[in-house]
């Protein structure tokens, strides 16, 4: 497929470069045709909060990057969007936190690891687990394909970041005893509710900032990240990111048609 080249004026470029990034995945078979749906759906919800990272998500990413940093085991479970989006970033953050990629696939095919695997290579991970010549347990109550995990990875991790997940298996997680940090613009999910750290924000934008923070934060004692963690209200920051939509949401219902346009949402 031929890739379109978008203006650089254009008001919309970043969103439609990510939208292009998305569309070659799906061509390499990165990503899903069910991903493309997954990803509009979030561009929904992007506009909601004004497409811009909040103080709340900056507080959710703090406390993701503290509970990372002080977990024995921590894992990141890889689907098709976030390879496609933003390998290298993904690649980066695993190699400084040494929490080891896991490819976990709802829709599997063969083919499609086979495309994760060789993005994540070209993005210079070493190591994945979760690819079809490993060793595999399962995840109790859950039926999808997302039940096989790898016992080195997701099997025996404490903390697990699970970036543009589906709710079912969060869930199954929780209910193992497993830490779960999400990534997600939908703030009343399954996945954002069941969570034990929501990030609402786009994992574009969330990726880069957290490298830039993990940086900062490797240097804290340990006594501060894990008080950076406790402190952190999951409850209330969903609360705190669904009344900015609401209030996004509602200055725009005031604006006049004139003004929206100035604004090029």
């Amino acid at each position: 497929m031929t890739k379109i080249e978008i203006p650089a004026d254009h008001p919309r470029r970043d969103s439609l470069e990510v939208r292009e990034k998305i569309i070659e995945g799906h061509d390499l078979h990165i990503v899903a045709t069910a991903g493309l749906l997954a990803h509009g759906r979030g561009e929904a919800f992007d506009y909601l909060i004004g497409e811009h990272t909040t103080y709340q998500a900056r507080l959710a990413m703090r406390a993701a990057v503290a509970a990372t940093l002080t977990a024995k085991h921590p894992v990141i479970s890889v689907n098709g969007n976030i390879c496609s989006l933003i390998p290298d970033d993904l690649v980066e953050f695993s190699e400084i936190v040494r929490a080891p990629l896991e490819i976990n696939l709802f829709y599997y095919r063969k083919e499609r690891e086979d495309a994760i695997l060789k993005a994540l290579h070209d993005a210079g991970a070493k190591d994945v687990l979760g690819t079809h010549d490993r060793p595999s347990t399962t995840i109790p109550e859950l039926s999808s394909n997302r039940r096989k995990v790898d016992p080195e990875g997701i099997g025996s991790a404490d903390v697990v970041i699970v970036p543009l997940e589906d709710g079912d298996r969060t869930e199954a997680l929780c209910k193992m005893g497993k830490f779960v940090i999400t990534v997600d613009l939908n703030p009343i999910s399954r996945t954002s509710v069941y969570s034990n750290i929501t990030i609402v924000d786009n994992i574009v934008r969330v990726l880069p900032i957290m490298v830039e923070m993990v940086h900062e934060m490797k240097k804290l004692p340990h006594e501060e990240l894990v008080r950076i963690v406790q402190e952190f209200d999951n409850e209330a920051n969903i609360r705190s990111a669904l009344n900015l939509m609401i209030e996004h949401l509602s200055s725009k219902a005031s604006q006049s048609i004139e003004e929206l346009k100035e604004g090029k949402k």
